[in-house]
């Protein structure tokens, strides 16, 4: 995976910085997931996948698959894509791009896991609180899993912070078995 990120790269950089200079980030967001999410499905996959297949014909299924969500720029996208066999990398192109439009927008997506929903007012003190301690921000989305007991896992980017009661105990049990 770490090689298909590499690939990815430079193309993800290519089109934010062409986004950002064109004002138009939103909308190559819009096509950038449209695009991974077909390239995605398991018959699309298996038809970019097909070395039978010549790239340029690849390239123009997808696009005709994908025309209404695409501008000639997106449609150029997959040409170049294709051109040089890396329509494979389109997922990580799309998460690239995210990951530096956020940074562009000072936005933080943050993922917190809690034993019990939290109400309005818990989620609303707890945004607040991850906006200062980040300067950025956020959205903030709450998943429940029983499993953390209490206190809530907090995963913003890449940092995870584990308040959990599970996390607690998990090392105070590491920590009793090393002594």
């Amino acid at each position: 995976m770490a090689e298909l990120a590499t690939l990815a790269r430079p193309y993800a950089n290519a089109v934010f910085e062409l986004a950002k200079r064109e004002q138009t980030l939103d909308t190559w967001s819009r096509m950038l997931s449209f695009l991974a999410a077909a390239a995605a499905e398991p018959k699309v996959r298996q038809l970019l996948d097909s070395p039978e297949l010549a790239d340029e014909v690849k390239a123009r299924q997808l696009i005709d698959l994908c025309d209404d969500e695409l501008n000639d720029r997106g449609r150029n996208l997959v040409h170049v894509l294709a051109g040089n066999k890396r329509l494979g990398v389109l997922g990580d192109v799309q998460e690239q791009f995210e990951v530096r439009k956020a940074e562009e927008e000072r936005v933080l997506d943050v993922e917190v896991v809690t034993a019990y929903e939290l109400s309005a007012e818990q989620s609303e003190k707890l945004r607040s609180a991850l906006q200062r301690k980040f300067d950025r921000e956020v959205n903030l989305t709450g998943r429940v899993d029983e499993s953390v007991i209490g206190g809530a896992v907090i995963r913003a980017g890449d940092t995870v912070i584990d308040a959990s009661l599970r996390g607690r105990l998990d090392k105070l049990a590491e920590t009793l078995q090393r002594n």
